[in-house]
């Protein structure tokens, strides 16, 4: 029996088969874990916090399953498969705790609805309450531009969860504590792959070139903070994006190098009279996953399956 009154139990059936909870690990990430909140951590803006984790790994993760049946080989597909599978168990967690530190962010569907406050959150918010960075939405593009996406959101994320490890809310430490592991064999796919078409055919080249001229204007997003972030960071319970920032450019700098590659000048997508997807302002592409993403669950809100 599933207990849909938590999204920390019964989340592993007769079977065991923990892959479908927690992505391609058989482990739960929070057992023994005590899921109280800190009592001098501000609630709301905690439940903020892991909304915009939990946002950028449920629409990374969305983006990558597009590649279902997609992908140049077999094997790339499955690799992409258990990619996402990752992210979306980190979604998982991430929007459940965010749903327990302030129960009012949880979209209201009926008194007697069945649906998991993480699942209403995933499901049943409108674009501008999603909390996701704009370079997780856009569109997939080719193989090549997947790939640098993907290489650039792993780099960045494992940097952010590597700090995110000694954070005083047990269960951000707990979730990234897991996510580490994750995002380093991510970060190793995608580096691995920009080698291999950086220094492939020249169409291969060409088309690498193409991508991180497409994916470069949104890599700066990812470094600014927000004043939950700023409020959370000073609790000990946040990072600090900036903080990630040399290391990225880094661990980029090193990948780019061995593929004969060079990351690209120019200006950054700007933000709307100040706001960007932190605040909730998306690009057209998010409108239109969200659409195909939510539409079983918006047709049957009452549907158990």
């Amino acid at each position: 029996m599933i207990d849909h009154d938590t999204a920390y139990s019964g989340l592993f059936d007769g079977d065991s088969h923990g892959q479908w909870a927690f992505g391609t690990s058989f482990d739960d990430p929070l057992a023994g874990v005590d899921t109280t909140v800190p009592d001098d951590v501000d609630t709301a803006a905690l439940a903020r916090y892991c909304l915009m984790l939990g946002d950028d790994a449920l629409i990374a993760a969305q983006r990558l399953a597009e590649w279902g049946m997609r992908a140049p080989e077999l094997e790339e597909e499955v690799a992409l498969m258990n990619i996402g599978l990752d992210l979306l168990g980190q979604a998982r967690l991430l929007l459940a705790r965010a749903a327990a530190a302030d129960a009012t962010i949880v979209p209201f569907i009926s008194e007697t609805s069945p649906v998991p406050a993480e699942d209403a959150l995933a499901l049943f918010r409108s674009v501008d309450a999603l909390r996701c960075v704009r370079l997780v939405e856009v569109a997939n593009g080719d193989f090549a531009r997947t790939i640098v996406r993907s290489l650039v959101f792993s780099t960045w994320r494992l940097a952010v969860l590597d700090r995110l490890r000694t954070s005083r809310d047990p269960v951000l430490a707990a979730v990234a504590e897991k996510g580490v592991k994750e995002l380093t064999y991510h970060r190793d796919y995608a580096a691995r792959w920009t080698v291999t078409l950086g220094c492939g055919t020249d169409e291969s080249r060409r088309r690498m070139i193409d991508a991180l001229e497409f994916v470069w204007p949104l890599v700066e997003e990812l470094f600014v903070p927000t004043e939950e972030e700023l409020a959370l960071v000073s609790a000990g319970v946040a990072v600090d994006p900036r903080t990630t920032r040399d290391e990225f450019e880094r661990v980029l700098a090193q990948v780019l190098h061995a593929s004969e590659l060079h990351a690209p000048r120019g200006a950054s997508v700007g933000t709307v009279a100040g706001r960007a997807g932190r605040q909730g302002m998306h690009t057209e592409a998010l409108g239109l996953l969200l659409a195909e993403m939510q539409s079983v669950a918006r047709a049957y809100p009452e549907g158990t399956w």
